[in-house]
């Protein structure tokens, strides 16, 4: 409680704490409303997962930013009740079946792609099914005709034929066009995609889904594989928070128990202990990682364990056994010696928790280093090619050229995140140094 007032006194601390909290937060919804599995499910899934997303769509709130009004992914099903069906029965072994997709279409720039999905229940006969564009100004463009299998895709925008007939205009383009504007511009109004249909056996039956990708989809975005960002940048979270603070906690506690066993039996104990220290601390970390991940494993828990090894041994031992050398010439561990305390219990129950105080800011300031190493071994292709993390979002970006392509959004998003966490683990970390260290609760 009294620390809790002591934090509250600090503006910085409590920006940290809420900081904290929110990531916190964060990651608890994602861990309950995405599975483990499903998240796994989701990331590594390819369009068959995320066949009605877009490839590349900037976040929906850029609209807010630019004067454009970019439009946003329209997806219309006659079975959901989203597109008109209707039933004619010709004759015995022959149906009519007519689906309408009527939409508004009110943007500034023009979709990405269009494409109709067709689910057919049949036994032998397939549907045969034609499809015309009907636009605001009354023209009915004459898109396609196929036959139709169980499960069928028909993307209009790959469409060779439809191009032509549409001058050449890629047909995203030329079925929006405005045939009376000099420039290329989308003819605002009302669409509709009709569907006319033919069934030759009884009990036969159609649907469809219509899908306009847009250029804008999602609070985050999507990437190249038309994945929502949302799922690594919620699932990251949890991730980069347990990656750092499990890395954070294993070297601080085991680095300091180590030093406490060094400075309290001495001789070749504390020798031994400083000489492998020495060694360690000339050993570059990064590279090892970067040779384990290449020529083993790119696992995460692999690499936190490896982390954690390397990191016992650091500089942080020679701080803790400058402090233990001098708490354990105190009296009250002299006491603990007479009355016959043995050596572990001197070490556990009075030497150590005098420097917990020292520990706990260094401990906080320690986590966002550990969630920026898992990054970037991410960033350069050492992440775990499993899990979704923000690093994973990163290098993705990278390789796809997202900055030449003007997609900011898909490499800053995950970078800022990266930065809010370190400030307010650093926040954080600071302000409980005054709290704790006794020189600067002045400051």
């Amino acid at each position: 409680m009294r620390t809790l007032k002591e934090i509250i006194r600090y503006p910085s601390a409590v920006a940290g704490l809420v900081i904290i909290l929110a990531l916190v937060a964060v990651s608890i919804y994602a861990l309950i409303t995405i599975p483990y599995s499903e998240a796994i499910r989701l990331w590594r899934g390819g369009p068959e997962v995320w066949y009605e997303n877009p490839k590349n769509a900037q976040p929906i709130w850029m609209n807010l930013l630019t004067r454009r009004n970019l439009p946003p992914t329209l997806v219309m099903s006659s079975q959901d009740g989203s597109a008109s069906k209707s039933t004619t029965v010709v004759s015995e072994d022959r149906t009519e079946i007519t689906i309408s997709f009527p939409f508004d279409y009110t943007y500034d720039g023009f979709p990405q792609e269009l494409s109709v999905f067709f689910t057919a229940q049949y036994n032998e006969k397939q549907p045969y099914v034609s499809l015309s564009w009907l636009t605001p100004d009354g023209r009915e463009i004459r898109v396609g005709d196929s036959s139709l299998h169980q499960s069928d895709t028909y993307r209009i925008s790959q469409d060779a034929k439809l191009k032509r007939r549409l001058g050449g205009e890629l047909p995203e383009r030329g079925l929006f066009a405005d045939p009376a504007a000099e420039t290329l511009v989308p003819l605002k109004g009302a669409y509709a995609l009709r569907v006319s249909g033919l069934v030759f056996e009884e009990g036969a039956d159609l649907d469809a889904k219509l899908v306009i990708y847009g250029q804008v989809h999602g609070p985050v975005g999507t990437d190249h594989r038309r994945r929502d960002l949302r799922i690594a940048l919620l699932y990251g979270t949890p991730i980069a928070l347990a990656f750092g603070l499990l890395a954070a906690v294993g070297t601080t506690i085991t680095t300091m128990a180590i030093s406490g066993i060094g400075a309290w039996y001495g001789r070749w104990v504390d020798m031994l202990i400083q000489r492998v220290t020495e060694v360690n601390l000339i050993l570059p970390v990064l590279p090892i990682l970067v040779m384990i991940g290449t020529f083993y494993s790119k696992s995460i828990w692999l690499m936190l364990g490896v982390v954690i090894i390397l990191s016992i041994f650091g500089s942080a031992i020679k701080t803790y056994r400058a402090v233990f050398l001098q708490v354990k010439e105190a009296p009250y561990v002299e006491a603990a010696q007479a009355y016959g305390a043995s050596d572990l219990r001197i070490i556990f129950r009075y030497l150590i928790p005098r420097i917990v105080p020292m520990l706990i800011p260094q401990l906080v300031i320690m986590i966002p280093s550990f969630v920026f190493l898992e990054a970037a071994l991410s960033v350069l292709g050492l992440g775990d090619p499993i899990l979704p993390t923000w690093g994973k979002v990163i290098n993705d970006a990278r390789v796809n050229g997202a900055l030449y392509e003007g997609q900011y959004y898909w490499m800053l998003e995950p970078a800022a995140l990266l930065a809010v966490t370190g400030l307010g683990f650093s926040l954080m970390g600071f302000a409980l140094d005054r709290i704790f260290n006794p020189r600067l609760r002045g400051l």
